[in-house]
């Protein structure tokens, strides 16, 4: 399966509409939600809460840091502000304000990373939002969810709105099937399992989890069982769920829309080595600039596929079962 994503007779789902739908219903039922954008109202798909919600949205302009010092404010007068933005103009251009403004005075901000990864395609690395999980993950106290698909979204929307602290929020540009089941729970240092297998984990999380799952219905098919995990928390991840695939699988994959320097993989890495060493493939972008593609070249550059899972699943058993050498990545 191509970058493409899903067949052709399989529906897809705009999650950023689904986020747009949920904080309008969430500002519907309570004043102290407000959005806070960088001149992104239509970007952010915050057209219609504007007309709903006129004095409840703040366009601050193309001063991400501003953008984010305004959500802080905002939030010790007693709103609950979503700040959004372009995941690389928000991550890239206002950590420190994250991390000073919100993380360490324990803020309910949340900052919605629009269009993350390599979803801006053609604009080229300055619109490329790959090393978002590794920056955020490293700020102590900060929540970092990544939904899956529409009803992941409108979940992490409603858990963010509520969690009393600061959160990051990814929210996919490109459309994707809908993957979660009905009433699967929203928690933060909880996975959720999609298939079972003996053979190996794959570990995803947002636009890579329904690659997995395509990747999965091919190796079964091949005689390997595939255990699919979507992480969606890459922070606090799910450490239960890491150790019991590295107990119970001969070795784990993992895979995400970024750098593998310091998100997902980085994450899952770490507590193998400590605690349970297994195989491991490590699929993202390699510490290196894009070249000059859509987002489906892209994807299909680095292996963010089905075909890509796949051959990193193949490779990992088949190291497996000659008992070579294994490297993470």
């Amino acid at each position: 399966m191509t970058a493409d994503v899903v067949p052709e007779t399989t529906q897809t789902y705009d999650c950023r509409q689904a986020f747009a739908d949920e904080l309008i219903a969430l500002a519907t039922e309570d004043e102290r939600i407000v959005a806070v954008c960088n001149d992104s109202v239509g970007s952010s798909n915050l057209v219609r809460f504007r007309e709903l919600f006129p004095d409840r949205l703040i366009n601050v302009g193309i001063a991400e840091q501003d953008l984010v010092g305004v959500g802080a404010g905002l939030a010790l007068g007693g709103f609950v502000p979503f700040v959004s933005a372009a995941g690389p103009f928000l991550t890239g251009r206002a950590t420190e304000q994250i991390k000073t403004d919100a993380a360490y005075n324990g803020l309910p901000v949340v900052l919605c990373g629009q269009s993350p990864g390599l979803a801006y395609g053609e604009l080229g690395p300055t619109h490329h939002s790959i090393e978002d999980l590794s920056w955020m993950r490293a700020i102590a106290d900060l929540a970092v969810a990544v939904p899956a698909d529409p009803e992941q979204t409108r979940a992490a929307v409603r858990w963010a709105a509520a969690h009393d602290g600061p959160t990051y929020l990814r929210i996919p540009r490109f459309k994707v099937p809908s993957i979660t089941p009905r009433d699967a729970p929203f928690e933060p240092g909880r996975s959720l399992q999609l298939t079972s297998g003996g053979d190996v984990t794959v570990m995803a999380v947002g636009t890579m989890v329904s690659r997995a799952l395509a990747a999965a219905e091919t190796l079964r098919a091949e005689g390997v069982g595939v255990r699919v995990l979507n992480m969606t928390f890459v922070e606090p991840l799910d450490v239960e769920a890491v150790l019991r695939a590295a107990r119970e699988t001969r070795g784990i994959v993992t895979v995400e829309e970024a750098t593998t320097t310091g998100g997902l993989g980085a994450a899952v890495a770490g507590i193998v080595a400590q605690k349970h060493p297994v195989p491991m493939r490590i699929l993202g972008v390699h510490r290196e600039f894009a070249p000059t593609g859509s987002a489906a070249f892209l994807l299909e550059y680095f292996g963010l596929t089905a075909d890509g899972i796949v051959s990193a699943v193949r490779d990992l058993v088949a190291d497996d079962r000659h008992g070579g050498a294994h490297e993470h990545g």
